[in-house]
């Protein structure tokens, strides 16, 4: 009998606010062990916590955007767990009441088929510190820089049947957190990372298979191996005669595999109950409408606004509408150049090859918008051919100044003159009579050749397509 993969996921969304969820402490990534924790964030006594306003802002915003119901109040709880990175003994976390519930997110798969995958809640919590296993021999490092730093910890039904489809969920979420600027989704700083809940169950059934967690994934490619090494796991071990046991796993990205961890805790063993220091969490309405006039136009809705008004491809839509920068950037070029295809063509070209060399993102592009427009539209009314605009926009890139600038200091100017360009043609034609000879015989791969030969006469400035019109002329007669 064939077997179903049941998935669901439990993404950590780190909160892009400057300092931590309950304390003024700094969130900065990269600075020296321990020099980021204070005193609320290690739980001493006789402090208190303090809850930072703009997390419960961007909750609300992750709410709207997966149309999902926001509680007009939510309560803080203690999660009570012993482990060394967690200095209070407990972390702050949500539990019955949850600030975001039942919401949606709509994915793309690789075939083009869309899904939509049920988010359960998104609740606000507190992440604990870092353990550190290979900076000392024989002993563990303990660095609480993270302790407290905000999290929206994002938990999907069980609607994903594969590993392709667990990603593309992912790849979703890690987009539209950062298109609402609520997340920087970096994913080796730990600023974005997932849980997978992973279950077999026999095809047809309904009811869940017992399922293992695997921890701590922070790579879509990590995701996919993990996922489908844990599958094929528990396939083998039902398929023996033995059962799948509700654990903890972790993936070993250097053996490609899961290896046990611990057995899997329900929620009576962490013993939760409201936290005592904090009050709840109260969401009027007024604040709900104030955080919907700040959402950004959603990706999906950006790609089909591509398609629909600019005329593009999917394929090109989507690629342009995945980074809220990048979309930008893009509605600006093709506003200055006129020409919404020729941008999006530069774009996922030229510009995008530039800026792969340079290991540049598009916000430190040194080619503004407006500049490239007038470039695309110096291709457009003839003055450059593609290929010489090329070589402008590298010197552009290198700041020699504006396309035209750089035209007129190389001399790279297109010639368009006819009289000019049947001079040249003529003069090729008169150097080349055999070549001539052939081609009238019907060798008709030798137009090329004189193609070329006019174009590097020309030093690559005449129109392409002026010389391809008046050759088919000239070599058309006796």
């Amino acid at each position: 009998m064939s077997w179903e993969t049941v998935i669901g996921l439990e993404i950590h969304v780190q909160l892009a606010t400057a300092s931590k969820i309950f304390s003024g402490a700094a969130t900065a990534y990269g600075a020296e062990p321990n020099t980021q924790a204070c005193a609320v964030d290690l739980g001493l006594p006789g402090v208190l916590p303090v809850l930072n306003a703009r997390v419960v802002e961007m909750a609300i915003r992750l709410g709207l955007a997966l149309h999902a119901e926001i509680a007009p109040s939510s309560v803080f709880a203690r999660k009570n767990y012993f482990y060394p990175d967690l200095p209070k003994g407990y972390q702050i976390s949500q539990y019955e009441l949850p600030i975001v519930a039942r919401g949606r997110l709509p994915i793309r798969l690789a075939d083009g088929r869309e899904k939509v995958v049920r988010v359960t809640r998104a609740h606000l919590e507190e992440d604990a510190g870092k353990s550190v296993h290979d900076a000392y021999p024989g002993a563990t490092g303990i660095d609480l820089n993270r302790a407290g730093t905000p999290l929206l910890e994002v938990v999907s039904e069980p609607d994903l049947r594969s590993a392709e489809e667990a990603v593309a969920y992912m790849r979703t979420m890690h987009m539209l957190v950062r298109y609402l600027g609520i997340c920087d989704g970096n994913m080796q700083e730990g600023s974005f990372r997932c849980d997978a809940n992973v279950s077999v169950r026999r095809a047809g059934s309904e009811v869940l298979g017992t399922r293992a967690e695997v921890k701590n994934l922070n790579s879509f490619r990590f995701l996919e191996k993990a996922i489908n090494f844990e599958v094929e796991r528990q396939i083998d071990l039902l398929e023996s005669g033995g059962k799948v046991v509700q654990e903890t796993r972790l993936y070993d990205a250097d053996r490609d595999e899961t290896r046990s961890m611990r057995s899997k805790e329900d929620a009576h063993d962490y013993r939760y109950f409201p936290d005592p220091d904090l009050l709840p969490i109260v969401v009027t309405p007024t604040q709900i409408e104030r955080e919907r006039a700040l959402m950004p136009e959603l990706p999906w809705a950006r790609q089909q606004r591509y398609v629909t008004d600019y005329g593009l491809n999917v394929q090109d839509a989507d690629a342009l509408a995945q980074d809220r920068a990048v979309a930008d950037y893009f509605e600006a070029l093709a506003a200055a150049a006129g020409d919404a295809r020729a941008a999006a063509n530069w774009l996922n070209g030229e510009v995008f090859a530039a800026l792969n060399r340079a290991g540049m993102e598009i916000p430190h592009c040194p080619v503004e918008p407006s500049a490239l427009g007038l470039l695309i539209a110096r291709v457009r009314d003839g003055t450059l051919s593609g290929s010489m605009a090329k070589q402008v926009f590298e010197a552009m890139w290198q700041g020699e100044g504006s396309a035209d600038e750089v035209i007129e200091a190389r001399g790279l100017r297109q010639v368009n003159d006819i009289g000019a360009l049947a001079a040249l043609i003529d003069g090729v034609i008169a150097d080349s009579p055999s070549q001539v000879e052939q081609y009238r015989a019907g060798k008709d791969k030798l137009f090329g050749y004189f193609v070329g030969q006019v174009m590097k006469k020309s030093q690559g400035k005449a129109n392409p397509q002026q010389v391809n019109d008046l050759l088919k002329e000239k070599l058309g007669g006796s």
